[in-house]
């Protein structure tokens, strides 16, 4: 297994293939292998990382230092440290607002954005909005992790032929560090970087499920702050959309990297 001491933690990641650097980055409570139907599907033409996030997965859960600004700098220590020039930043959830907050900071930085069911804000600013969030932070305060996983798995897989989905990242959910996960949640509300969207110079694309938490129009409303941005929409899906819908996904994110590339096919990875 691999390891970087950065800005203090030890993190976990995977780096694997040539070509351009794709960098994966998850959503909360999950680390880089709820990306394994897109690996294979990128591997062909890509240098593909994931880094588990501080708090996340493999890498440590230190008591502090949870914010989406050091989640970004560890990103960005990350890409200084593997020498990645100008990598494409695919993010799902919490990993989008990663990203947003990378991109606004540091806009020399990515080739593109793939923005997945996420937001540059979670800022709660209608009655159904803090209803919704206050309920996430009580139940996730007060219920046991397993229940917690097990709330998620059904909300996100909820068909009964999702079976195996649903037990698989129930037990994922479960292996979680409780201070580390709450920290983490805590740290995306009141999150927001909607005023500096227009620092961003590079493509943009957003993958919204048409069943989200988070109505598509609020992610049509965004993109039309940003340059060069596009939405797409995804059919029956929830909030896990590259496992409930890979194939869809796949093809739109590897065609959306074809149109962005930065280099030949023998990539520019430093």
């Amino acid at each position: 297994m691999a390891y970087l001491q950065l800005n203090g933690c030890n993190l976990h990641y995977t780096d694997q293939g040539e070509g351009d650097p794709v960098l994966l980055v998850h959503g909360l409570g999950s680390s880089g292998r709820d990306w394994e139907h897109q690996i294979p599907a990128l591997l062909p033409q890509y240098r593909v990382l994931t880094l588990d996030m501080r708090g996340h997965g493999k890498s440590d859960k230190p008591a502090g230092g949870y914010s989406v600004k050091a989640f970004a700098a560890d990103c960005l220590a990350f890409i200084n440290h593997m020498q990645l020039v100008k990598p494409h930043i695919v993010g799902i959830s919490m990993g989008g607002m990663i990203a947003f907050q990378l991109a606004t900071d540091h806009p020399e930085v990515p080739a593109s954005l793939t923005i997945v069911n996420s937001g540059p804000e979670l800022i709660p600013r209608r009655p159904k909005e803090y209803l919704m969030v206050a309920q996430r932070l009580f139940f996730a305060h007060i219920l046991p992790l397993s229940a917690v996983a097990k709330g998620l798995a059904k909300t996100l897989f909820p068909k009964p032929e999702q079976q195996d989905i649903r037990e698989t990242f129930e037990g994922r959910w479960m292996e979680n560090d409780r201070r580390a996960y709450l920290a983490s949640l805590r740290a995306l509300v009141g999150w927001g970087v909607t005023e500096r969207l227009d620092r961003i110079n590079c493509p943009v694309l957003v993958i919204a499920a048409d069943q989200d938490y988070t109505p598509v129009e609020r992610k049509r409303e965004y993109v039309s702050h940003l340059g060069d941005a596009h939405l797409e929409v995804i059919e029956d899906s929830r909030h896990g959309t590259p496992i409930d819908q890979a194939e869809k996904f796949n093809a739109l994110l590897l065609d959306f990297l074809a149109q962005s590339g930065s280099s030949s096919p023998a990539g520019n990875n430093g």
